[in-house]
């Protein structure tokens, strides 16, 4: 078995105050890599890097909020200040502004895109910027969703975002190759303030809390734990033995790890001399329209009582 060992490499985690994003940081910690943690509430991050060095890892923070080109400037300066280099970036800060569609206003939508999708792309660029000019490779772990790669209803900001964001993990990682700076989305499912409030997780997020264990349905037919669960991911991607991984998209959660797939044809057919909507009509039920993809996150399939 491989030893996950990152001494002596420098990584920033976005939105690492709490919940997933510090669950994060404690693990690159833990593995040796010292972490530059960033919230947008300053008593949240110093608390956050008390709990990593207490621990016995090496942080620092940087109270900053994400998506502006001289937010990720920050980031990164401060990871080179501190520590003289930066080997890994996690972007997992977020926020949700969830609505329907004909209720979202334009703030709800530019906010959650310029948080997400945005903040991903200006702190993944001035990451790029340092690590080819280091010359020593690296790894960009840009956190996807679940909603992003099916879907959600009352999420068309969230879904867009994320799918945007595996998008750019698999262009990036065609990109950044030659400089063999590894680039992958994970989909995480987790225990968290958002989670907690779906009814039919919330009393096994409640029992959890209170110490008790999740079933063996919810961690393994799921795919669903607790953040720290999901950090195991985030370490390994950012090791040595990764280097041969770059743009997935790579699920975990609980007991279950997973590879999505990316987008492609299921399903052709051919009209000589090309299609007309009266030939496309007649042939579809038959041709590509005979089964039609899914969408949405799957409902939870609990046993019954």
């Amino acid at each position: 078995m491989p030893s996950i060992d990152l001494t002596g490499k420098a990584a920033v985690v976005t939105g690492s105050g709490r919940g997933l994003g510090l669950a994060y940081a404690h693990a690159l910690a833990a593995h040796g890599a010292s972490v530059v943690v960033n919230d947008i509430d300053e008593a949240v991050a110093e608390q956050a890097v008390k709990s990593i060095t207490a621990a016995g890892g090496t942080a620092v923070a940087e109270v900053v909020p994400v998506g502006t080109s001289e937010a990720a400037d920050r980031l990164v300066g401060r990871a080179v200040e501190e520590f003289g280099r930066l080997d890994i970036l996690v972007t997992n800060a977020g926020i949700l502004r969830d609505k329907v569609l004909w209720k979202m206003t334009d703030e709800d939508f530019d906010a959650v895109i310029a948080t997400h999708l945005k903040g991903t792309f200006t702190c993944a660029r001035a990451a790029a910027v340092r690590m080819r000019a280091q010359g020593d490779g690296g790894s960009l772990i840009l956190v996807g969703s679940p909603a992003g790669q099916r879907g959600n209803f009352g999420q068309t900001n969230y879904a867009a975002a994320k799918a945007g964001i595996a998008a750019m993990a698999r262009t990036w990682s065609m990109e950044l190759g030659r400089a063999n700076i590894t680039v992958n989305a994970i989909v995480p499912v987790a225990a968290t303030a958002m989670t907690e409030t779906i009814p039919s997780f919330a009393p096994y997020v409640e029992a959890m809390k209170n110490g008790e264990p999740l079933p063996d349905f919810l961690r393994k037919r799921e795919g669903f734990g607790s953040p720290e669960d999901c950090a195991a991911l985030v370490a390994f991607l950012a090791s040595d033995a990764a280097r041969g991984v770059t743009g997935q998209a790579i699920g975990i959660g609980g007991d279950k790890v997973a590879l999505w797939s990316h987008p492609q044809e299921v399903s052709v057919a051919y009209a000589d001399g090309g299609w007309t909507p009266e030939t496309l009509a007649t042939a579809w039920p038959t041709s590509v329209g005979a089964e039609l993809q899914t969408v949405g996150i799957p409902a939870p399939d609990f046993p019954e009582a």
